[in-house]
Parts: structure tokens; C-alpha cells; sequence
């Protein structure tokens, strides 16, 4: 989901800037003026200093037409914010003066949770007003960002009541990129190739272990390991990197309602899935650091990152346990294993009292999302490859269906971040 930004910049009407900003920025050194000991020896007593060069504008580093189409939806969407007039004077002013705009803290939570509405690949957008928004736009110093992500974590996880949290910290700024958060997740586990091929741990993290190991992290090579946050100030520098404190991760042990020995497996998963690779777009703003999580359905754990080949790759191991034919395909030992593996993380997020949704129900309640949407006169653009879940899709109402196409230039939006 890389999408090209658009950078184009509104025309300057020579020797002023729209507006009626005639006064060059503050600080802009004169040009062509007498030297400071004043005439030359034999020069005549007055002399004509040449024309001063035209102040350059600053480049556009935000698109003002997405700022105009921010500033309009959030007025119309927000019919108690007044006619969008004086807000949109406002921003397109700024953006000549500075090349960008500052959002209000209004503007800012109303955009995070519209970022979340346009996610054409998230299932449970139900829920996309209860969004709690923390403006940390102030802070961009990596022993910062690193305490405020595990308070992030303290909060969204509510005692496994689990919230949906974004944290959105400083923004790109014209010759100044923010911060970046280099884990995938606040949260996710360590991968170490084994001795004799196979793996220790989750393949997943494997490079970001490998770069933690590299900065001076001491890692215990086992098979469910939470990796260090790592926060990089500025595009060259090394990462600095953070123990994720114990009271920030809550860790739920799996077990299964019918067969005991499931316990002995030694399996457990985090509570809070919080996305932190992730630009947040608002009007042409981009914050490249705005971790946000939601709550788990059962079957990314269950039926993706326990089961795929190139994650945990439990499959086979469990259906030994289970006594299944592997023998064949045509016994579907895969599938009635996958079917388990899914029992056994219903049950435990429930047994520990962890919110988790089930793909049936969270299927529901996204039709109910259209429904409502559609009242509204909005469409629900939705990936259908991504709605549909990953067991039983055929019994889910969200498999028998079309959606309103996915717009690539969609704003607000959580976009796949680009490399420095």
C-alpha cells in the first residue's frame, strides 16, 4: 500500500505571496545593499543599490489540495465546527508561509479515526468512533516515544478490556523527517535461525532480533521472546533500543477446554496486536510514528501466526498430539488441526479475560458497519481478500458479497511506510 504523495505547489504571483504577504520571511538576509563601511574612496556620496533578489518561496511540502479536501470533510462531517471558510484561509496560508500546516487536536483525532473508517482491509471498522486518540505530536526524542509506547500498551490493554489506541507522534516537516519506530508491532516475538535448519521463535522477527542483537541486546533464544522496541531518530543514526517492560505486555497462556496436554505445548500469544511500521496520512500530513491497535480476532493467531509455514508452523506437531492421519491430504488433518488451534485461542483469551472476537461475530457486526455507512450516503470500501477469514470464509455472511471498490487516494489512511 505505497502510494505516490502528490507534491505538486500552488503558483506565487511574482513579488508576493498570495495573501497579501509582501514581507519577506523573518530572517531572510538582504541582498545587493552598500557594504557596511559605506562608499568606496572616489566613489560619488550616493550611490543606487541594485534590486534586491526576489525572496524564493519555501517548497510545498504538503499538498494543499489534500489539506483543502481535510479541512472541508472535517467541517462538513462536523457540522458544529462552522463553515470551513476561515480554517481553510488558515491552512492555505501556513502552507505558503512554511510549507506545511499544523493540525488542531480536534482536526487530529477526527483524521485517526477517519484513517481508520477508510481501512479497506480492517474488518472491524465498527468500532471506528470509540478510537482513542493521544496527541503526542510534541515529543520526537527516542527515550520519549519509548515510554509513551508502553504507556500506549498500559492503556489499550485496560486490564485485557482491551482498547483501540493510536498514538500519533511528531510529523514530517519540511528538510526535517520525524522519528521512526522500527518493530512491525509494539509487540511481537523474537525468531533465531536453529542450529540444523528450522527456527527458535517467530521468523518473523527474525531481522529485527538479528538488528537488536547487532545494538547490544542480550536475547535468550526462546520460542516466545518479545523483542526490544527500537526507535530511530533521524534517517543514519543508531537506533536506540528499549526492554519492553513486563506490566506493558500482557502475555495469555494457551490452553484448549477439552484436551489438557495443549497446555504443555508451552504456547502463549500477546494481548495487543498495536501496528507501529505504519504512516498515518491527514490532509497531507504524514506521521511516520503513530502506533494503533485494535483487538485480535481469533484467527490471526489461530489460523495465521501459530499455523503458517513461515511463521510458527504448528500444524503438524498438533495433529500428532491429536492423533489425526497425516498420511494424506484427503483426511484434511490441516483443517480439522486448524479448527483446534482456533478452540484452544477462543478459549484462553476467554479464560484470562482478554477481548478477542470470533471471525463469525466480527463478520456480523462489519455487515452491520455497511449498513450503517450506507444510511449515511458513504461507501465502506473493503479488500475482500483481507475481510474474509481464513477458516470456514464460506460460512462467514462477508463471503457472499461485493464491496465498493478500494481507492489507492483515499485520505485519511494508514499507508505502508516508505524506506528513508
Amino acid at each position: 500500500m505505497i502510494f505516490n504523495r502528490l507534491r505538486t505547489r500552488r503558483p506565487v504571483p511574482t513579488g508576493a505571496c498570495p495573501y497579501g504577504h509582501t514581507a519577506p520571511p523573518a530572517g531572510t538576509p538582504s541582498t545587493g545593499g552598500p557594504s557596511a563601511g559605506g562608499p568606496s574612496a572616489g566613489a560619488p556620496a550616493t550611490r543606487t543599490a541594485p534590486a534586491a533578489a526576489p525572496t524564493a518561496a519555501p517548497a510545498v511540502f504538503t499538498d494543499p489540495r489534500q489539506a483543502t479536501g481535510f479541512v472541508r470533510q472535517f467541517h462538513q462531517e462536523r457540522p458544529g465546527a462552522g463553515g470551513p471558510g476561515p480554517r481553510l484561509r488558515q491552512v492555505l496560508d501556513e502552507i505558503d508561509r512554511t510549507g506545511t500546516y499544523e493540525h488542531t487536536p480536534e482536526e487530529l483525532a477526527f483524521g485517526a479515526r477517519l484513517a481508520w473508517r477508510n481501512a479497506a482491509r480492517c474488518i472491524g471498522r465498527l468500532y471506528w468512533r470509540s478510537l482513542v486518540v493521544r496527541d503526542l505530536r510534541h515529543l520526537s526524542a527516542a527515550d520519549d516515544i519509548a515510554e509513551q509506547c508502553f504507556e500506549h500498551l498500559r492503556l489499550a490493554t485496560n486490564e485485557g478490556r482491551i482498547r483501540p489506541v493510536v498514538s500519533v507522534f511528531a510529523p514530517d516537516r519540511p528538510g526535517r523527517p520525524a522519528p521512526r519506530i522500527l518493530n512491525q508491532q509494539l509487540v511481537r516475538y523474537a525468531g533465531h535461525p536453529a542450529p540444523g535448519g528450522g527456527w527458535t521463535g517467530d521468523p518473523a522477527g527474525a531481522q529485527l532480533a538479528a538488528r537488536a542483537r547487532d545494538l547490544g541486546w542480550k536475547c535468550g533464544e526462546e520460542p516466545f521472546e518479545v523483542l526490544p522496541l527500537l526507535v530511530q531518530e533521524r534517517a543514519g543514526a543508531r537506533p536506540e533500543w528499549y526492554e519492553v517492560p513486563d506490566d506493558a505486555a500482557l502475555e495469555v497462556r494457551l490452553s484448549h477446554p477439552d484436551h489438557g496436554w495443549f497446555a504443555e505445548l508451552g504456547l502463549r500469544w500477546y494481548a495487543v496486536p498495536a501496528i507501529s511500521d505504519m504512516t498515518l496520512e491527514i490532509g497531507g500530513v504524514r506521521y511516520p510514528t503513530a502506533p494503533f491497535n485494535g483487538w485480535y480476532m481469533g484467527t490471526e493467531i489461530g489460523a495465521r501466526n501459530l499455523a503458517d509455514a513461515d511463521r510458527y508452523n504448528l500444524l503438524a506437531e498438533v495433529a500428532g498430539r491429536l492423533g489425526l492421519d497425516t498420511s494424506s491430504e484427503r483426511t484434511l488433518w490441516r483443517d480439522r488441526t486448524l479448527v483446534e488451534l482456533n478452540v484452544a485461542v477462543l478459549h484462553s483469551f476467554q479464560e484470562a479475560g482478554v477481548t478477542m472476537a470470533d471471525h463469525h461475530t466480527e463478520s456480523e457486526r462489519f455487515l452491520k458497519h455497511i449498513a450503517q455507512e450506507k444510511r449515511l450516503g458513504r461507501p465502506t470500501p473493503a479488500d475482500w481478500s483481507w475481510i474474509v477469514p481464513p477458516v470456514s470464509g464460506g460460512l462467514t455472511p462477508v463471503y457472499h458479497r461485493y464491496y465498493d471498490p478500494v481507492d489507492p487516494a483515499l485520505r485519511p489512511a494508514f499507508l505502508a511506510r516508505a524506506p528513508w
